[in-house]
């Protein structure tokens, strides 16, 4: 029965109450993560995509979230706003992420605190950025900091 079901299954990206959205962050920080770009190739697709460890420097590296959330942009002015139209476009979004799962038409994650109940379920799970991230306040060239992480 459709009334037994958790939002996300039943409620489209487009049509969630912003409650219902910010919900949907399950707290992993990977897309606060600096990432390099190469140049578009020829045909116009983006370049390869590289990851790095290093994490922008509001992201409590604990919580694994934004310390200055409401008012980011005062300090991170290119921070990226996620909304369900930018979601297809948004290539860069790690695999795990709830946002990207629901627009392919997948099911949340048992670690999702969503579905677990528990906040601290992402980092028992070692799928958020606790202890494997650094602050952007605390390096050099991000060219150093790439990672090959497969759950990005």
């Amino acid at each position: 029965m459709a009334d037994d079901l958790p939002f996300w299954k039943t409620v489209p990206l487009a049509e969630m109450t912003p409650e219902q959205w910010e919900s949907l962050c399950d707290g992993c920080g990977k897309c606060c993560l600096h990432k390099l770009q190469d140049d578009d190739n020829e045909d116009g697709t983006p370049g390869e995509l590289h990851k790095t460890n290093v994490a922008c420097r509001l992201l409590d590296l604990n919580s694994c979230k934004c310390s200055k959330y409401p008012k980011r942009w005062d300090f991170v002015p290119d921070c990226v706003q996620l909304f369900p139209q930018f979601i297809p476009k948004a290539y860069w979004l790690p695999s795990t992420c709830a946002y990207r799962l629901i627009h392919e038409g997948k099911d949340l994650e048992w670690w999702h605190p969503l579905v677990s109940g528990d906040t601290e379920s992402i980092h028992k799970a070692r799928m958020s950025l606790r202890g494997r991230a650094i602050s952007e306040r605390k390096v050099g060239m991000l060219e150093y900091h790439i990672v090959d992480w497969p759950d990005l």
